[in-house]
């Protein structure tokens, strides 16, 4: 079979987010699928991206998949650069759709680029081939900028976006959501309600499967409080507005004269102002931040802790649903979760691994620190082997990978 999986922000091991269409294509290949990746040469969620030395595209291969990357210029934040990046990815995908497609006609053609608007190119190459056309949704737009953003229903730029998300669901033969709850919200804007597909965000079990490093990062330090008598909770991820660290830097306070220390890794634009804060809050010894790990040093840091927290403030949006990568990499590690999100979906509950809590709360989290800190070892291993299990079963992406394909065997008349 051969697959187009158009993704303008796609990336790969060597070049760092978005993963999801690298483990997807990698694993099709593997199973004798031709893919290609058509992607912009730029992204803001990459760590390197590509060098095409002043060419319109260029053609790389990647553990068996061959990316197709379109000029795109640079930009920082939602601006005009961003705009224009976009625009170019989009007159690229409709430019060089022959050599897109060079290695065969496709039998399938995904459109998952974030924004609707690549549903168009998307639909052309499909129709050219007689392929499948499947859109992939990771968030509902423009419904996230209105929401997220307090832009008008009536800005120009929503109502073409709008117009777009509305043509996806009508032009596509199926819908990929990686929301669970979004099925409502897209026959509402025209979508047969057989073309919806829940596939959710998935995990790397190879990237569990690698020895840590001697000593584990930061190992010295969290085996000093682990011999002192601590039980450690640690938050690993962004610090940003979004993921709620108030409440957890707040719960210290409840904690005072308790053997429970919370950490957090990572960083952010909010991680100055929260290490103020909880030094303000003479919570020195009990709230600890420490910088940033690489990706690959994850799952020993991991590793380390008693138990992991995850929260986000409170959106509309996630009525859809979530799946955060954070907390399928906390179940992955197999250890007890406290999760403050709320949603309709909550995969700590589903497993029986954690403790689901109010999101923003404080005094919750103290609450449910302290309830871990005094359930017997043997109890917490079970809680996160339990999570564990689940995300293997669930959401590995030899999983996904699979349940995929079986879209793409679907009859077309049945969808």
């Amino acid at each position: 079979m051969n697959i187009v999986y158009i993704n303008h922000y796609a990336g790969s091991a060597q070049h760092g987010m978005e993963f999801r269409p690298y483990y997807m294509a990698k694993r099709w290949a593997e199973k004798g699928n031709n893919v290609t990746v058509a992607a912009s040469s730029f992204s803001h969620l990459r760590t390197k991206n590509p060098e095409l030395g002043g060419k319109p595209y260029a053609v790389q291969e990647i553990d068996g998949t061959r990316y197709f990357w379109i000029a795109g210029n640079e930009y920082h934040g939602n601006n005009l650069g961003r705009i224009r990046n976009m625009l170019s990815f989009l007159r690229g995908l409709k430019k060089y759709a022959p050599q897109i497609t060079a290695r065969g006609k496709p039998d399938a053609v995904i459109a998952s680029s974030t924004y609707p608007l690549d549903i168009y190119p998307a639909r052309k190459i499909a129709e050219k081939s007689g392929a499948m056309l499947i859109y992939e949704v990771h968030d509902l737009w423009p419904l996230s900028p209105i929401e997220l953003g307090g832009m008008s229903p009536k800005h120009p730029y929503i109502r073409v976006m709008q117009k777009a998300e509305n043509d996806c669901y009508r032009y596509s033969d199926a819908v990929v959501s990686l929301l669970p709850f979004a099925k409502a919200h897209m026959v509402e804007h025209g979508m047969k309600p057989k073309k919806f597909v829940y596939i959710p965000n998935g995990i790397e079990k190879s990237e569990w499967e690698k020895p840590f490093h001697e000593p584990p990062v930061y190992a010295e330090k969290l085996k000093e409080y682990h011999d002192d008598g601590f039980f450690l909770i640690g938050y690993a991820g962004a610090h940003g507005i979004a993921n709620a660290l108030d409440s957890y830097v707040e719960a210290g306070e409840k904690l005072r004269g308790k053997k429970v220390k919370l950490i957090a890794v990572g960083p952010g634009p909010e991680r100055s102002r929260l290490i103020a804060k909880a030094h303000g809050l003479g919570l020195d010894g009990i709230v600890e931040f420490l910088p940033p790990v690489k990706r690959g040093q994850v799952p020993e840091l991991l590793s380390q802790f008693d138990a992991l927290y995850v929260g986000l403030q409170r959106q509309p949006l996630f009525r859809f649903g979530v799946s955060p990568n954070k907390l399928m990499d906390y179940m992955m590690a197999g250890k007890p979760v406290i999760f403050a999100i709320d949603a309709p979906n909550d995969m700590v509950a589903d497993a029986k691994c954690g403790i689901s809590i109010r999101p923003e709360d404080s005094s919750a989290i103290a609450d449910a620190a302290e309830k871990l800190a005094r359930t017997p070892p043997d109890e917490l291993r079970a809680m996160g082997q339990r999570g564990k299990a689940y995300i293997l079963a669930h959401n590995e992406y030899d999983v996904l990978a699979e349940q995929f394909l079986e879209v793409f065997r679907m009859p077309r008349g049945a969808i």
